[in-house]
């Protein structure tokens, strides 16, 4: 069955009956079975109807008819169509959602079994920012839509989840919702349903891939710079103006067991001249597509002293700007303020994909994702890229994505840095100290992997006794 449900012959004249003797009539239409007997179900309508059109407009809905609440990143959905043809690419965009388009993620795949109406989905998913649905409640709207990279006019008259004449919202059983990869509610085209655990596609194990479990002495060790690893020293930007990099406070301490850890400290009096921050980067510009993935420790509070530095911690992947608008500029972030800054009053993390900027006057060209939270401890960050999409993950929980325009279009360095945005957050002459640490850091080249896979190489190398590898080429 596919669209709003049908009534029987029997159901019709039983209604037609009952409106004619002037009686309600609701409690004699029945939903479908299927919508009777899931917790989760999609509703479906579209604002682009022709047969052919410049984007793709599904608008969705989940509604929670089970009885006990839902965290909504535990659900995904997938809408399903066929490709203009095996080589479109294609782009996703929310242009409003009451659930906030900052807290939904649009990502694309390609079907196992491919049909004459699907050969690719696209899967809508939640960050931890959009929540829970209790029982009863739905998502309200989420619009939606897809267009080609190419912005050529495509078809969707022959996608399996697409219906023209529904522009309305109303149960749509060719949209699958999964909750922890387990369908929950729709069907998939024949020999497509999402599996639990959802299957990986397999990594190659060939593939160029650095990792380094920042086994150092010092940050003068030799191997440090020969394993190809910079470390910043004197002044500029970011941060505080007159502020200084400070090489000795990039340090390698003892982490689990055996394990070492890179410790990166910002140091602050208050002043420009007595604040100290740390950066370390990749000397080579070689990483582009691909799966960029770190452990990392935010820390909230000082080692002593007063708190409340608007503090900076960092891991990200970037271009140089070469001139104002630089247009091969790039740059993808994670940056944790522990106390706030840029007008935040308190904890926030940010995800934030730049296509360009200038600096003077002020003029940004990026997008980002957030969420205000503490993230005090250790974390697994991840940020993938590809040809169509940069995806952050914290924990193994997507946190955002972004597309074009803020693909890299050039190669980038990695780099991690501990920074203070301004002198206004905590103004005492005390002395104080903010410490990031970093258990190890990978790239995989032209991969983009899962949480899992990554976690699986890194304890790969680990239990091989890899404590360096470089084999991705110059970019």
């Amino acid at each position: 069955m596919s669209g709003p449900f049908r009534t029987t012959a029997r159901v019709r004249t039983a209604m037609a009956a009952c409106v004619t003797a002037g009686l309600a009539c609701a409690g004699l239409v029945a939903p479908p079975a299927s919508a009777a007997a899931a917790t989760l179900t999609a509703q479906y309508r579209t604002s682009a109807s022709g047969a052919t059109a410049d984007q793709v407009e599904p608008w969705l809905e989940i509604t929670n008819r089970g009885t006990s609440s839902v965290p909504l990143s535990e659900v995904t959905l997938r809408y399903y169509f066929e490709a203009d043809s095996p080589t479109t690419a294609y782009r996703f965009a929310c242009s409003w959602a009451v659930k906030g388009c900052a807290n939904i993620t649009g990502t694309f795949g390609n079907l196992a079994n491919p049909t004459a109406t699907a050969d690719r989905y696209l899967e809508i998913g939640f960050t931890s920012g959009a929540g829970s649905l209790a029982p009863g409640q739905n998502t309200g709207d989420m619009q939606l839509r897809f267009h080609r990279a190419d912005w050529q006019r495509l078809t969707q008259s022959d996608d399996y989840s697409f219906n023209g004449s529904q522009t309305s919202y109303t149960d749509w059983d060719k949209v699958t919702v999964q909750r922890g990869g387990s369908v929950v509610w729709g069907t998939a085209p024949a020999g497509n349903d999402p599996t639990d655990p959802p299957t990986d596609p397999p990594a190659d194990p060939n593939a160029p891939a650095l990792f380094d479990d920042f086994d150092y002495t010092s940050s003068s060790d030799p191997a440090l710079q020969s394993h190809g690893w910079t470390v910043k020293s004197g002044q500029g930007g970011p941060g505080v103006p007159g502020a200084t990099w400070s090489p000795q406070d990039v340090t390698f301490v003892a982490g689990t067991g055996s394990d070492k850890v890179m410790n990166l400290r910002l140091t602050t009096d208050g002043t420009a001249a007595g604040t100290k921050e740390s950066e370390i980067q990749t000397t080579a510009r070689k990483f582009r597509n691909g799966t960029y993935a770190a452990r990392v420790r935010f820390n909230d509070t000082p080692t002593g002293g007063p708190d409340g530095d608007h503090v900076v911690q960092t891991f990200f992947a970037f271009t140089p700007l070469n001139a104002p608008m630089d247009p091969n500029y790039s740059e993808q972030d994670f940056e944790y303020l522990p106390n706030g800054g840029w007008g935040e009053p308190s904890n926030i993390m940010y995800t934030t994909s730049w296509e360009t900027y200038n600096p003077d006057p002020w003029n940004a060209v990026n997008t980002h994702s957030e969420n205000r939270q503490s993230y005090e401890g250790w974390h697994d960050l991840q940020i993938t890229v590809d040809d169509s999409a940069i995806t952050y993950s914290i924990d193994g929980q997507v946190f955002g994505t972004h597309g074009e325009p803020y693909l890299p279009e050039t190669s980038q360095w990695i780099d991690f840095n501990h920074w203070l945005i301004d002198l206004t957050g905590q103004t005492g002459g005390t002395t104080r100290s903010y410490d990031q640490q970093v258990d190890y850091v990978y790239f995989v080249k032209d991969q983009v992997l899962t949480p899992a896979q990554v976690a699986a190489k890194v304890a790969a190398y680990r239990s091989a006794g890899t404590v360096f590898t470089d084999t991705v080429p110059g970019g």
